[in-house]
């Protein structure tokens, strides 16, 4: 059976769903819903436990619980605590190590259950898992047997919440206020719900600190956001699955699962990678071409045809047959989904590749106007570019992870735009296929003591489009400090089509994702968009610097 073929078996009925409540080791009731198969015998567990409510489950990108049950398991949807029916106070990831490894130990011994017990579930719910099976290890019970891990967060902070050492502001806030929104709700606050739900929907705003909405300032004992901007090293520990897993085995199974264009890419392929290295149990990494969400053939400007539909209810069928009912073999190794072909690639390992650099070039008029910035094999004479940035009218957001609307996008009209420096190639001679991480290395001065790059590379189609593919930000704190500043522009799997050319451009802000730079410092939560300054960046090239895009080549 490939990943991508549901396996030919015949859907039993489903009961369901039966309410059932546990008690975690300090005396508070979580409570769940359970979908039963109805056949004889005893059967594996999947688990999900949700901060969203628990009849959400998931279905915002997966199928139904009682799909799953349909195939022969037992399907347990949990509110995690101080959410939904469950009791005790919510507390972002806080409780979820403990809780999560009562909830393993509970799940194991239903009745019907065989012992066996696989978790699912993606962002939030993928990050639990993780805290889940750190939990079960200190507490020396039941650990799981098997992960699927659906665009998660590993540090939480450099995969979540901050890029480049930036707030995330826009998906920050936005998230904030949700799960804000969500405890005033259970608590009965309609005030403060009402503005919780309305500054979400919102986006930041220009008046006062774009960062600190009054909602969130005047509700903040219902959400994480004032930790998050506090940005404590000790706090991130404490919640991470990274740290949580540091002396871990990693001898759990996992099916990781990420998207090119998800917010937490970096989070997946980390995770990925600490699993893989520790070599003790087999690991699947999946990578769509997604955004968080949906995942269908059309992400952003996009139609990526019928291939780019979700494969990963078939995927992830397979890895717990596999591995809690022993029934087939679980695929291994990497698929990924090429975003200019248009299909998936099977590998065994990540693809090896070379380093390709492109030097950017011009005759200093690459921010006047977008025709004149070079992308060449070569650096060539010295010179440079300047490019204002002006807060009253910042770059935008556009594209990505982060940018509204998110995706691959059509940038050529910001492209036009005279604060932003655009470099273009010239059209490809043969296709190249591109697997990996692409970065940026910019020799640049500048006028105030901070400012920020925001990167983006782009596919140029003969008709003009400049597809966004891979983007980046930077914030650099201090703009005096030697040497060339690198922008990590994320990772991709793509194979650019002949006679299209590739362009690097080149901004000084990225709004609303990320807070506009107000030059004399890097952004405080306080900052207001009335202190920032006009700033000027002197974009250097050639020889003597070689500022360039550096492309992983398969």
């Amino acid at each position: 059976m490939t990943a991508q073929a549901l396996p030919a078996r015949t859907l039993c009925s489903v009961a369901g769903p039966e309410r059932a409540i546990m008690t975690t080791r300090d005396g508070v009731s979580l409570v769940a819903d359970i979908y039963r198969p109805q056949i004889p015998g005893k059967h594996p567990v999947l688990l999900m436990r949700q901060p969203y409510g628990r009849r959400i489950a998931s279905t915002v990108v997966f199928a139904h619980p009682a799909w799953y049950a349909a195939h022969g398991y037992i399907v347990i949807i949990q509110d995690v605590r101080g959410r939904g029916e469950s009791g005790g106070t919510f507390r972002l990831f806080a409780d979820d190590i403990d809780d999560g490894a009562d909830t393993l130990a509970w799940a194991a011994d239903l009745p019907g259950a065989n012992g066996r017990v696989g978790m699912y579930g993606f962002s939030y719910q993928g990050t639990n898992q993780l805290l889940a099976m750190a939990g079960a290890r200190r507490a020396g019970s039941k650990r799981p047997d098997a992960l699927a891990v659906t665009m998660a967060g590993w540090t939480i902070r450099d995969d979540w919440a901050y890029e480049g050492n930036a707030f995330r502001l826009a998906g920050n806030i936005g998230w904030a206020c949700q799960m804000g929104a969500e405890a005033a709700r259970l608590a009965g606050d309609e005030e403060a719900f009402t503005a919780l739900a309305t500054a979400g929907r919102a986006g930041p705003q220009w008046r006062g600190a774009p960062a600190l909405p009054d909602a969130l300032v005047r509700h903040a004992h219902y959400t994480h956001h004032a930790d998050w901007l506090r940005d404590d090293p000790a706090y991130w520990s404490s919640i991470a699955p990274a740290s949580a897993l540091a002396d871990d085995p990693l001898d759990v199974p996992v099916l990781h699962v990420g998207g090119w264009q998800d917010t937490m890419l970096a989070g997946t392929l980390a995770c990925h990678a600490t699993f893989d290295k520790a070599g003790l149990a087999p690991q699947r990494l999946v990578i769509g071409p997604w955004t968080h969400m949906p995942w269908g053939r059309n992400v952003g400007a996009l139609d990526l045809g019928a291939n780019a539909v979700s494969p990963i209810e078939a995927e992830q069928l397979a890895f717990f047959d596999a591995h809690l009912r022993n029934d087939g073999t679980a695929p291994r190794g990497i698929r990924l989904f090429d975003v200019g072909a248009k299909t998936w690639r099977d590998f065994s390992h990540w693809p090896e590749t070379r380093e390709l650099s492109l030097y950017l070039g011009s005759n200093g008029l690459a921010a006047a106007t977008p025709d004149r910035g070079e992308l060449s094999d070569e650096p060539g004479a010295d010179g440079g570019d300047i490019l204002v940035h002006d807060p009253w009218r910042p770059a935008p957001a556009l594209g990505g992870a982060t940018g509204q609307p998110g995706g691959f996008q059509n940038r050529a009209a910001i492209d036009d735009r005279a604060d932003v420096a655009v470099y273009t190639s010239a059209p490809l001679n043969a296709p190249l296929f591109l697997a990996g991480e692409i970065g940026a290395e910019l020799a640049v001065a500048c006028d105030q003591p901070s400012h920020d790059l925001s990167c983006h590379m782009s596919i140029v189609s003969p008709d003009g489009r400049a597809m966004s593919l891979a983007i980046g930000f930077l914030r650099v704190a201090d703009a005096g400090a030697p040497g060339l500043r690198r922008v990590h522009l994320g990772s991709v799997c793509c194979t650019i089509p002949a006679g299209h050319a590739i362009r690097l451009s080149v901004q000084a802000a990225a709004w609303p994702a990320f807070m506009v730079n107000p030059g004399p410092h890097p952004p405080a939560p306080e900052s207001r968009i009335m202190d920032c300054r006009i700033t000027t960046l002197h974009i250097k090239h050639g020889r003597a610097v070689q500022s360039r895009l550096i492309l992983p080549c398969a």
